[in-house]
């Protein structure tokens, strides 16, 4: 395998990874770079859960109640078309997976700008119903798909395949595996539930609905919720282009403003929140709205805790959601995503990594100024049910596989 550092060019070639006819039929031809003049509002999504915040401060008007013009939200399937579309201007907010962005400001040198969490949890391992996959420790010699190499879903996977003992590599599929080692490879989340009812996967691990989606449909099995290992622990967040906030500080404050509401309302509102993002309502995600109200419901005790097999729940006292949302970005939490990225093997150079401290890189990346805001203009930080807040900003990180 080769291991080299990107260049800028190479780093664009990868994240388009052949995504340009998608790119040009998703997001329209026209492209509005950073620094240019732009007062319309275009967001880029994938068909996740992830993504709800932005949708449903569409769906409901928010925006436009900030004064902002927006475009519908713009739906790609795969990581490297997102990233493709917001390196050229094309979207100006997105939700971006954390380790994404970490990598692409510090990696890339790509001035990007976390704005705000977009929620928490939402994710989870997946297994065919007769894989006999009942915990970590049973997926030595296993085929893994990931969504990508710089994802919560593959920093999560190996922190737990590390304290089971397992080796995760990445290799052929066809060659051989040891009996404790995983190979890890990377899906777009639509493919995943399909890979493994076909059996060309025996598990993967991704955002919702596709969790919830495969076990209502095709009969898998939750191994492992993901929130149920970090704590309330971050995933995508929302991202604009530094230049763009720093030239455009009221447009910024103004999309803040509507995606923390949204949160709050979905928070508040999830069968309806269900219903919007639905095939049946709004049609923002290819998903019935009985499987997105399954996610929106919380955890299911008597279904995935104590007593069942596998229990994908074990610690029911840190009273965590399948789902939930939170704007405010911990640095407590970036800070422990970079220390653990460090040990998690990627596809390519991460050596940008070795050398990055942990809190100056929370500073560089974050800018908490207009989540602040918002959050204090919908009522503080206490509309926000968070059980291991230590302070309005501080909380403990917690982590147990």
């Amino acid at each position: 395998m080769t291991r080299r550092r990107a260049t800028r060019r190479g780093f664009l070639k990868t994240a388009l990874a052949g995504a340009a006819g998608v790119l040009a039929t998703s997001f329209g031809a026209a492209s509005i770079f950073p620094g240019e003049k732009d007062d319309t509002l275009r967001p880029g999504y994938l068909p996740i859960m992830d993504a709800t915040p932005l949708l449903v401060a569409h769906a409901l008007g928010y925006f436009q109640d900030e004064g902002l013009k927006v475009k519908r939200p713009v739906m790609v399937r795969r990581w490297a078309t997102l990233v493709e579309g917001f390196l050229t201007g094309k979207c100006n907010v997105t939700h971006m997976l954390l380790p994404v962005a970490v990598w692409m400001r510090f990696n890339n040198r790509v001035p990007v700008k976390v704005l705000a969490w977009d929620h928490i949890n939402g994710s989870a391992m997946t297994v065919g119903h007769d894989s006999g996959i009942r915990c970590f420790a049973d997926l030595g010699a296993k085929q893994v798909a990931v969504p990508h190499w710089y994802s919560m879903h593959n920093v999560i996977l190996q922190m737990a395949l590390r304290k089971v003992g397992l080796e995760p590599v990445i290799q052929n599929q066809a060659k051989p595996l040891g009996s404790g080692q995983v190979n890890l490879f990377i899906l777009p989340p639509s493919d995943m539930p399909a890979a493994l009812v076909g059996k060309k996967i025996d598990a993967y691990i991704v955002a919702e609905p596709f969790n919830a989606l495969a076990e209502m449909k095709v009969g898998a099995r939750i191994m492992r919720f993901t929130g149920d290992i970090w704590k309330n622990h971050p995933c995508c967040v929302i991202v604009m282009h530094e230049r763009m906030v720093q030239s455009s500080p009221d447009f910024t404050q103004k999309a803040v403003n509507a995606i923390v509401r949204a949160q709050l309302w979905s928070t508040n509102n999830p069968a309806e929140t269900a219903n919007i993002l639905s095939r049946e309502g709004m049609k923002y995600l290819p998903v019935s709205k009985r499987v997105l109200a399954r996610v929106l419901a919380g955890y299911d005790l008597a279904a995935y805790g104590k007593g069942v097999t596998p229990q994908a729940i074990v610690h029911p006292e840190w009273n965590s959601k399948r789902i939930g949302f939170q704007p405010y970005p911990y640095p407590s939490a970036t800070r422990l995503l970079i220390e653990e990225m460090r040990h998690t093997l990627v596809e390519g150079n991460a050596d940008f990594l070795a050398d990055l401290n942990p809190d100056a890189a929370a500073r560089a990346l974050v800018d908490d100024r207009f989540v602040k805001q918002a959050i204090a203009d919908i009522g503080g930080p206490a509309v926000f049910s968070s059980d291991n807040r230590i302070g309005p900003w501080e909380r403990e990180e917690v982590v147990d596989v």
